[in-house]
């Protein structure tokens, strides 16, 4: 395990880095350090790696234990631009909101990103959940905190994909996986947690920059559940000999977005286009695995965070969650930010999500 220190913001600095992401700054209590943190952990096939993850702590501690945030964060394909590299990431400065607050802050970059080795499983619930984990557990080693009580009930939240993986990593601590931790609330925000029926509107074209996310899904999960042998079978001329590369994490959005067609029978050959709409084998068990996140039953409330008017993620997923969890007799609400667009439901939750937290 790594350390190494890398911001220390006042609290103006804190203030002036929140405005530039519309965050808001009104909770500003404390200067912020970070750090970022590499740290022993497993492969999605059980074997050793290593990760990355942002620890945010607040330079000015209230009494009492250090409460722990837990952010999951959305969507990501560069490796630089994880929050432990870049101070441009809005994932640090949602940790520096939460940390600037008087909260000590794990923010783990997952599998293959930051300085993570290889390629990033993206939706991956399970090796994201043991990365997150064991960023947990690392985080009680910083400085600011090593010396300090923490509270064992961790606060977990999380944007887009961070959201089925905010509540994947809340089961995982409700079953035991880390005994010195428990479950204080759950957030998540924007999340597909009916993962096969966000796919299937993906592929009917009915959400936003259908391309980019179903062409990271399709290369991401072949790695790990083999949908096809040759890319060829999934994708058509000249992006079957691209498309893989692109996912690497050393090409930013804006150079994905850039290169990859803006329809899918552009990008999909015309029988993978049908498995995405029908998926069977490997597909289909991969979809089923990932719409369970929510199908457990939490002992804590959970509030399901979601803009009707978001594009990229349907907000029928807030329901499809908020009803998995009632079936299990769990507390949930959803609650609706307006019309709004994905990226803007982020900082128009926190707020929220840190009143939920204070009230326990």
């Amino acid at each position: 395990m790594s350390i190494t220190p890398l911001e220390q913001l006042d609290a103006p600095a804190v203030v002036a880095r929140l405005g530039e992401f519309g965050i808001d700054a009104g909770r500003v209590v404390s200067g912020v350090q970070a750090f970022r943190v590499v740290y022993r952990t497993i492969a999605p096939d059980g074997a050793p790696t290593t990760a990355s993850s942002l620890v945010a702590v607040p330079q000015t501690a209230p009494g009492g234990r250090l409460r722990l945030v837990s952010w999951q964060h959305g969507t990501s394909v560069y490796k630089a631009g994880a929050a432990s590299m870049s101070a441009e990431s809005s994932d640090r400065a949602v940790a520096y909101f939460f940390a600037a607050a008087g909260d000590v802050v794990s923010a783990p970059d997952y599998l293959g990103l930051g300085v993570g080795p290889g390629t990033h499983p993206y939706d991956h619930h399970e090796s994201a959940v043991t990365a997150s984990v064991d960023a947990l557990r690392v985080a009680r080693s910083v400085p600011g905190v090593v010396d300090k009580e923490l509270d064992p009930k961790v606060l977990i939240t999380g944007f887009s994909q961070g959201g089925p993986v905010t509540m994947a990593l809340g089961k995982a601590l409700h079953d035991g996986a880390e005994p010195t931790f428990r479950v204080g609330a759950l957030a998540p925000i924007a999340g597909p947690y009916d993962f096969s029926g966000t796919v299937a509107a993906a592929r009917s074209g009915k959400i936003a920059h259908a391309t980019g996310y179903l062409a990271y899904l399709t290369v991401a999960w072949n790695r790990i559940h083999h949908l096809y042998d040759d890319p060829a079978e999934a994708f058509r001329p000249p992006y079957d000999h691209s498309v893989e590369a692109l996912f690497d994490g050393t090409h930013p959005y804006e150079e994905i977005g850039s290169t990859l067609p803006t329809t899918l029978p552009e990008l999909f050959t015309p029988t993978f286009l049908d498995q995405l709409q029908h998926p069977t084998g490997a597909l289909h068990e991969a979809l089923s695995a990932a719409d369970a996140t929510c199908d457990w039953a939490s002992n804590v409330p959970v509030r399901i965070y979601h803009a009707s008017g978001d594009l990229d993620v349907p907000v029928a997923n807030a329901e499809f969650c908020r009803r998995a969890l009632a079936e299990h007799g769990a507390v949930a609400d959803v609650v609706q930010l307006g019309e709004m667009e994905h990226g803007d439901s982020m900082s128009a939750a926190l707020p929220l999500v840190m009143d939920q937290f204070a009230a326990g």
